[in-house]
């Protein structure tokens, strides 16, 4: 009975923190986009993107963050319909949460009007002085908040649903079919952009340009926060004194080793690759003693985005 409780106080902090970092990054996204990317007429592709458009062709008579949510509200239906309840409350609570954050930064809710973030001078002057650098900051926090919504087990709804709804009907791979409808989206916008001629002193074509940098930026993001940076290095050793190489492994750098028995098909002979995992600041020290243990030896190096085990720090 005990353990029944403890479990489930576990289970209610863990929720507690997904919740809470989804409400980070819900938050940090609407800054993005809110902020850095309305106003730029950056569209950063899904139904932010899409309502970022009908905004400019409406010349903005209903808020973006409540656009957002309009048009989230079919999809997540949708969803449910189609795919089941893993599109719960996160999901709901995710796009939600992202679009009052948008109208909120904005001043576009009732009696908050004084806020208008995207009209500080510090804003104000990068749009005018150093538009690639606010595109830049706007593409980060896109991407940083949106990758901590995903590592939390939330969604932002949107594109994420039509993906997945288009590779359990066609078969169509998530990423491919998120790509198709970015592109599909960035582009009416552009030409909203152009028919509304709205572009200023830059023209629509090179605010599309802008956004195809942005959905790059912000994508490769996403996968480095779900991901992870690079924090160890598996390292594979072929050398007849791999036994040596182990035992300075071992005892000098305190780190684990394992023998592989494997089978060199160039000489057609029995030998074994030895496997270790090292920090990033210990790899030098490790190839510097292979060499001088076996100047012949033949090492492979790769990334490592995760470690679970003794002497690793394990990822949130």
């Amino acid at each position: 009975m005990k353990k029944n409780k403890l479990l489930q106080i576990k289970i209610n902090r863990k929720a507690l923190r997904d919740y809470f970092f989804i409400t980070l990054g819900a938050g940090i996204m609407a800054v993005g986009i809110g902020i850095f990317l309305v106003d730029a007429k950056v569209v950063p592709g899904g139904v932010s993107g899409l309502s970022m458009a009908v905004y400019y062709l409406t010349g903005g008579a209903v808020p973006i963050g409540l656009m957002i949510w309009l048009f989230n509200i079919p999809l997540y239906i949708w969803g449910i319909k189609e795919l089941g309840a893993q599109f719960g409350i996160r999901t709901f609570y995710g796009f939600t949460l992202n679009s009052f954050f948008i109208d909120f930064f904005r001043g576009e809710i009732p009696g908050l009007n004084f806020i208008q973030l995207q009209n500080t001078e510090t804003i104000l002057k990068l749009q005018q002085n150093d538009f690639l650098f606010l595109i830049l900051l706007g593409a980060a926090l896109l991407g940083i908040g949106l990758g901590i919504v995903f590592k939390f087990r939330g969604s932002t709804a949107g594109s994420d649903i039509v993906a997945a709804i288009m590779q359990k009907r066609f078969g169509i791979k998530p990423g491919m079919a998120i790509m198709f409808i970015d592109f599909f989206v960035v582009c009416i916008a552009g030409l909203i952009i152009e028919f509304r001629d709205l572009a200023g002193e830059r023209s629509a074509m090179t605010l599309t340009l802008y956004a195809l940098f942005l959905l790059f930026v912000s994508g490769r993001l996403v996968d480095a926060i779900i991901d992870g940076f690079d924090y160890a290095r598996a390292a594979y050793i072929i050398s007849d004194k791999y036994e040596e190489i182990a035992k300075v492994i071992i005892n000098d750098m305190n780190r684990g080793a394992t023998a592989l028995k494997a089978k060199g098909l160039y000489h057609n002979i029995d030998r074994n690759v030895l496997s270790t995992v090292v920090s990033l600041k210990e790899l030098g020290k490790l190839i510097s003693i292979i060499k001088q243990i076996d100047p012949k030896a033949f090492v492979t190096v790769h990334n490592v985005h995760e470690v679970l085990g003794e002497g690793f720090r394990r990822r949130v």
